[in-house]
């Protein structure tokens, strides 16, 4: 029996931002007097604040204080800076149509807020075809990815069985909060992470467009692969 629905990450798998995220870390760290590299930052994008404020400044969260004020830098840097110049995935929205034609239901799992989600999906094209009411974002989940509050949320929403939902993401950390959630991933590399991060999905295609030229043979329509 195929997949139901489809939960989507956006950051990396429809919208080419996860430099930009990095970049506005980088420049939001800055301004309150923390120096962190792009390098450092790079290989965490695809979590929340939550978890990536305490790696560089344990002393301090997203929620309050100077955490949160480095939180909403990042946030404004997004909205307002890089954000108008991000560009969408490699066959983003073609994807996105085929799966709705298709029947399947889908819903948006990220750790963006929802004024964020706004900006990245007229990025990646899509905002006519998923609106913020078909989201589960950080404002529905206690903890950012890998946890699996954001995924569970969603899952909540579909109100659909963990095993006849599967997930689009590009991070090890969207597979590791899907699978948390007992949710299968079919990962995309067009995020900048390499198989061997992605290995645990049951699928990786290059982008978007790759996973539509193949789609008749993939676990979309074959459900072929399960997890162990």
């Amino acid at each position: 029996m195929a997949y139901q629905g489809v939960i989507l990450d956006i950051d990396g798998t429809l919208v080419l931002s996860n430099d930009a995220h990095a970049q506005a870390w980088v420049e939001a760290f800055t301004e309150f007097g923390y120096e962190v590299k792009f390098e450092q930052v790079r290989p965490l994008i695809g979590m929340g604040g939550d978890q990536i404020i305490p790696k560089f400044a344990p002393e301090l969260s997203d929620q309050q204080g100077k955490g949160k004020e480095i939180a909403d830098k990042r946030k404004e840097l997004i909205v307002n800076k890089f954000g108008t110049n991000l560009t969408p995935a490699t066959g983003a929205r073609q994807l996105i149509l085929k799966m709705q034609n298709e029947g399947l239901r889908l819903i948006i799992a990220s750790s963006a807020t929802s004024q964020e989600l706004s900006v990245l999906l007229k990025a990646a094209q899509i905002d006519d075809l998923l609106s913020q009411d078909e989201a589960a974002t950080s404002s529905d989940a206690e903890a950012s990815k890998p946890d699996p509050d954001i995924v569970e949320a969603a899952l909540k929403e579909l109100n659909i069985q963990p095993s006849d939902v599967v997930m689009l993401g590009d991070t090890p950390y969207d597979i590791e909060a899907a699978n948390k959630a007992e949710v299968d991933v079919i990962a995309l590399r067009c995020g900048g992470f390499d198989d061997s991060q992605l290995k645990n999905a049951i699928a990786i295609y290059n982008d978007p467009a790759d996973l539509l030229t193949h789609y008749d043979t993939s676990p979309l329509v074959t459900k072929a692969m399960t997890r162990k």
